[in-house]
């Protein structure tokens, strides 16, 4: 375990903002991560947990802010079984090198949610997904060090309550992951049957086929990439936290109160559908590109439900321009756009 003030925020997080922290103290195990955080808790100080860096937005003033940067790797299979297996994988592992890991190994599950940046122990607290898998399609169980009885215990995935890209870990409760335990399936170098209409589209097959897992992937890259979501250097959209708001779901009668073309998807309970955000956003006058003037902070040429630092952006230009957002969408349809990412510090 290191412990330093060696850098801005801004260099450990995808949005590239925030300020320069108290202190970040590097945990390369589960335990120096676990004995670290009882201590902040005994002591009160404030404090925040970084991995990968991508789905949180950090203030430009955070001096008083410790932070816990997860550095354990590991992926384990504990047991095998004919159709399925039973793999644990360390908090800090990033997200895509598993999903590569799965693809090459010929397990299923996780295919779709290619290229989402951040770490694996993330993933559960929004329910991560993507082209019509999340995770808590999958995952089993989760070791946790839980603020309330100072304990680590092994939950169940029902302990964290999953719902459309949320979680228990969202409202209140409150600890730490080590490790996530998830169950894929062999399935001789198929996918699970594709419940996403864009991967299935892109590459001429019926929905709910299953297709080769290498070309789920790659497919899911394409799409990400073509709208910015992958992080790569060269490109000035994927200077983001992704996707700045949850796509919004509603009743499908409150449906009707829509103009027939608004893109919306059906959700498996029967009784509601996903609207897209980014959608709404266009259609309220944010043209991809957007940007107030004089800021840094710009909505992404490549999809409108992105918000991108264009170089130098502070942390009060990109959540100026949120809250523009979110103030003209509800004034023109109504609808209360949440934010995404974790806001730290404002």
């Amino acid at each position: 375990m290191s412990e330093g003030y060696p850098k801005e925020l801004s260099a450990l997080t995808t949005m590239r903002v925030g300020g320069k922290p108290k202190q970040i103290i590097t945990c390369s195990n589960t335990q120096q991560l676990y004995d670290k955080t009882l201590e902040l808790w005994e002591t009160e100080e404030k404090f925040q947990v970084l991995a990968g860096g991508s789905n949180i937005v950090f203030a430009d003033d955070v001096s008083d802010l410790n932070v816990l940067l997860v550095a354990n790797r590991g992926i384990e299979i504990v047991s095998e079984h004919e159709d399925y297996i039973l793999v644990q994988v360390q908090a800090g592992h990033p997200w895509d090198e598993f999903v590569e890991w799965a693809v090459t190994n010929d397990y299923a599950g996780i295919e779709a949610m290619s290229g989402i940046p951040g770490s694996t122990g993330a993933t559960p607290v929004q329910n991560v997904g993507a082209y019509g898998q999340e995770v808590s399609e999958v995952i089993t169980q989760v070791e946790f060090l839980d603020q309330e009885t100072g304990k680590v215990e092994i939950q169940l995935a029902s302990f964290f309550d999953f719902s459309y890209r949320d979680s228990a870990l969202k409202h209140g409760l409150n600890g730490i992951i080590g490790w996530v335990e998830f169950r894929l399936q062999k399935l001789d170098g198929l996918s699970v049957p594709m419940a996403s209409g864009q991967i299935t589209e892109q590459v001429g097959a019926e929905y709910g086929s299953q297709l080769p897992l290498r070309q789920v992937r790659d497919t899911a890259l394409e799409l990400r990439s073509s709208k910015g979501m992958v992080v790569k250097e060269e490109d000035p959209d994927s200077v983001s936290c992704g996707s700045f708001f949850t796509n919004p779901l509603v009743s499908i009668t409150k449906l009707t109160e829509f103009p027939e073309q608004i893109q919306h998807w059906k959700m498996p309970d029967g009784t509601h559908v996903k609207l897209s955000a980014g959608w709404l956003i266009e259609q309220a006058g944010f043209p991809k590109g957007y940007s107030i003037p004089g800021s840094k902070a710009a909505i992404s040429n490549k999809h409108a439900l992105a918000i991108t630092n264009r170089g130098g952006a502070t942390s009060r230009e990109i959540l100026e321009l949120a809250r523009l957002i979110q103030e003209r969408v509800s004034a023109r349809w109504g609808i209360n756009l949440i934010p995404e990412p974790n806001l730290i510090g404002f």
